[in-house]
């Protein structure tokens, strides 16, 4: 197989992977939040949880290794302006996503603490989710930047 094509295949693979799952757990996790039900909450989160480890965070170790791949096949200066922007915009995108991880698993946690003493869930749990939910879309706005550059390629 062309390693140029297995490369691209990897990275266009585990973009779809990685935007995907963002996508589809930050849907499920605001989906089960305005339920307002504990159970519901716990049992979401802890399954964003999983998809995360399971989904999110190899896609995100793939995408850079197999972009740099990508660079280094098609012989671009790695210092080319649209691949800096792709950097930074790649790093912010993982600087809102580290913590998203934490407040999540947190979320997870008052939830199973709330269901196993019949209680509501906390009020601190719905300030990390603000925080988790404003975190978000620094994040999609960042990745959805990254696909334009990734199409584009503009010479700036």
């Amino acid at each position: 197989m062309d390693p140029y094509l297995t490369a691209r295949w990897l990275h266009i693979l585990s973009s779809t992977v990685l935007f995907g799952t963002g996508m589809g757990t930050a849907f499920q996790m605001v989906w089960a939040m305005r339920t307002g039900k504990v159970e519901t909450i716990h049992s979401v989160a802890s399954g964003v949880v999983i998809a995360d480890w399971i989904f999110t965070t190899p896609a995100g170790v793939i995408q850079p290794l197999s972009g740099l791949w990508l660079i280094h096949l098609a012989g671009y200066d790695l210092t080319e302006p649209w691949l800096l922007a792709t950097y930074a915009l790649y790093m912010l995108a993982f600087l809102c996503w580290a913590p998203v991880v934490i407040l999540q698993l947190r979320i997870r946690d008052m939830a199973a603490a709330a269901l196993a003493s019949n209680m509501p869930l906390p009020h601190r749990a719905h300030r990390y989710y603000r925080i988790w939910f404003a975190l978000g879309w620094p994040a999609f706005a960042a990745l959805v930047a990254v696909f334009w550059l990734m199409v584009n390629r503009p010479g700036f």
